[in-house]
């Protein structure tokens, strides 16, 4: 019972092991358009059975449990098999033990048709889409129904019309698939990056020319920022590449030997962070995976004074400046530290900030202003903290309020008399 209550209501990870590779059952949801279209869509839940998933060498073949299909099929539930030994979907030994890690698994099919091509008789196309919660994988895989011999017993999907295997599922298999080995990443301005993205294909090719498209959308606007043409036969000069945005590279070579698109950008600007979009194209079929950038840049932090002297008189004002940063979230405190403590403790009185001020390249600065008690005690070091996602610990700079000199009036009064003495005996 609690093995049914994990497939309906999670997702539930089981395998059967032969020759170092695993079957992962992946509970998952099939979406449609709904009757009306547009943005309306049904979710029906379904079951998605990878089959030959490779097992990493130092995994333990005896903690895995064998797949069992049910003694009677069932034509309502939704099975998509799928054989993925050629192409191998990368790194999909991360979806053996997620259950176990507590990791959610992000599991969406949806029927798919080839851009201008005729299906196959007999075949069906479906793409799958697969995240893994805190994990750097994400893959999109098309798939092909295989054909089933009919006969008087076989079954058909009540939903999809299609006909069953003898266990139930939908015979499929992995002909083409898009990686990432990265969800987000984080880049300096005016540093370099590079955005993972790759392809597999299944062993007969599906055509030798190759399209990769990079799309930037941030802020509700988009823009190309590269495509590339390429054949995978290695026919010489063969690549075209069109670089919207300057600083822009994909390497032709690797495309061909390793289905590599990752894409190079140099020289980042704050206008560069958002979702990258890549598309890779193959014949009839594309697919895609999207990868968040953000472009950061640690704070410069500094104060309006090396050395603070008490004024037993009046307060004085001690600046905080914080510059330079992206993004925008910053955050500025300050504390004192008298020498009768132990530990440093955040002031009552933060003083005021300015408003943020943005330069040019897109940066930030803010500044914080404290007012200093003549009732400091002397000794008292006083700290301004910054506290920015660009920095891995926060920056603090700090300063010790010196005693005021003592005797300091009497020595300027008598350095203006000795001055006056001078002049008058001078002029007389």
């Amino acid at each position: 019972m609690k093995m049914i209550l994990v497939i309906l209501f999670g997702f539930f990870l089981t395998c059967v092991c032969a020759d170092g590779v695993a079957d992962v059952v992946l509970s998952c949801t099939l979406v449609e358009e709904g009757m009306g279209g547009g943005t309306s869509f049904m979710r029906t839940p379904a079951t998605l059975i990878l089959r030959g998933v490779p097992v990493p060498s130092d995994e333990s073949l005896e903690t895995l449990t064998p797949f069992v299909p049910t003694s009677i099929p069932d034509p309502e539930a939704i099975l998509l098999e799928v054989k993925v030994s050629s192409p191998e979907i990368p790194n999909a030994h991360v979806l053996l033990h997620a259950d176990c890690n507590e990791q959610e698994v992000m599991c969406e099919m949806s029927r798919y048709s080839p851009h201008g091509s005729q299906e196959s008789p007999g075949s069906t196309y479906f793409m799958v889409s697969l995240e893994v919660e805190g994990v750097e994988f994400g893959t999109s895989l098309i798939l092909q129904t295989l054909v089933v011999e009919k006969d008087e017993s076989t079954l058909i999907q009540n939903k999809l019309g299609l006909p069953l295997s003898r266990s139930g599922t939908l015979l499929s298999e992995v002909i083409f698939l898009v990686y990432s080995h990265m969800k987000s990443v984080s880049a300096p301005l005016r540093g370099d990056a590079i955005l993972d993205c790759g392809f597999k294909q299944q062993e007969m090719p599906l055509a030798q020319e190759v399209a990769v498209e990079w799309r930037l959308q941030h802020r509700g606007k988009g823009w190309k920022v590269l495509e590339m043409k390429t054949r995978l036969d290695e026919a010489e000069g063969s690549a075209v590449v069109h670089a919207e945005r300057t600083g822009s590279s994909i390497d032709a070579s690797q495309i061909v030997g390793e289905g590599n698109v990752s894409v190079i950008l140099t020289k980042l600007k704050v206008l560069d962070e958002g979702t990258y979009i890549c598309t890779v194209s193959i014949g009839p079929f594309h697919a895609q995976q999207v990868i968040q950038l953000q472009v950061i840049q640690p704070p410069h932090v500094s104060l309006s004074e090396e050395k603070l002297v008490l004024n037993t008189k009046s307060s004085q004002t001690l600046t905080c400046y914080c510059a330079n940063y992206y993004p925008l979230d910053a955050q500025m405190e300050w504390l004192s530290l008298s020498a009768a403590d132990t530990e440093p403790t955040v002031l009552p009185d933060q003083g005021s900030l300015s408003s943020h001020r943005q330069h040019g390249d897109g940066t930030y600065s803010l500044s914080s202003h404290l007012s200093v008690a003549s009732t400091v005690s002397p000794g008292t070091i006083i700290t301004c903290r910054v506290s920015h996602p660009a920095l891995q610990a926060p920056l603090s700079v700090s300063l010790v309020v010196e005693s005021p000199q003592p005797g300091s009036y009497w020595w300027v009064l008598g350095f203006l008399v000795v001055t006056l003495l001078f002049f008058y005996q001078v002029m007389s």
